[in-house]
């Protein structure tokens, strides 16, 4: 008896000292997932930017849609808000920023691509499922110039 109190209060103390490096390798990974689907969304831009011309017509625009996978389960961290924003400090460009727990907001840029496109996010900003996938279109129009227009479906 003596022996499985002794073995429980062993394992308790070793899984309280290990939560701190579990939840730091939880914000990595969540980081690093995050940062995946920002190069999937920034390649689908790039795609639709790079083999099309843009039109004045919406519903004639090149377009795509790309499922954003925001990371669940015991490997991630818990987010509180995860969303397409202007960026704060660069106006005009476009960032995946994210909440962990009430931590400050990290952000990950997305770029159009190897020609420079001005972005237009519908609603913004565009908050997506903090667990889950969310749609995300994206058209290329012509608005006075060519502007890759994203919106949320769903």
């Amino acid at each position: 008896m003596i022996r499985v109190v002794l073995t429980v209060l062993v394992a308790v103390a070793l899984l309280t000292a290990s939560m701190p490096a579990i939840e730091t390798a939880r914000a990595a990974t969540t980081a690093e997932r995050i940062g995946a689907e920002t190069d999937r969304l920034e390649r689908a831009i790039g795609g639709v930017v790079a083999g099309s011309t843009p039109v004045s017509d919406p519903a004639m625009a090149a377009q795509t849609t790309v499922p954003v996978r925001v990371p669940t389960g015991f490997t991630a961290a818990d987010l509180d808000r995860v969303a397409l924003v202007e960026s704060p400090d660069r106006p005009g460009e476009v960032v995946l920023a994210y909440r962990i727990d009430g931590r400050p907001e990290r952000e990950f840029r997305i770029g159009t691509g190897p020609t420079r496109t001005a972005v237009d996010l519908v609603d913004a900003p565009i908050e997506l499922r903090p667990g889950g996938a969310s749609r995300v279109r994206i058209r290329y129009v012509d608005d006075g110039g060519a502007t890759v227009r994203i919106s949320r479906i769903g």
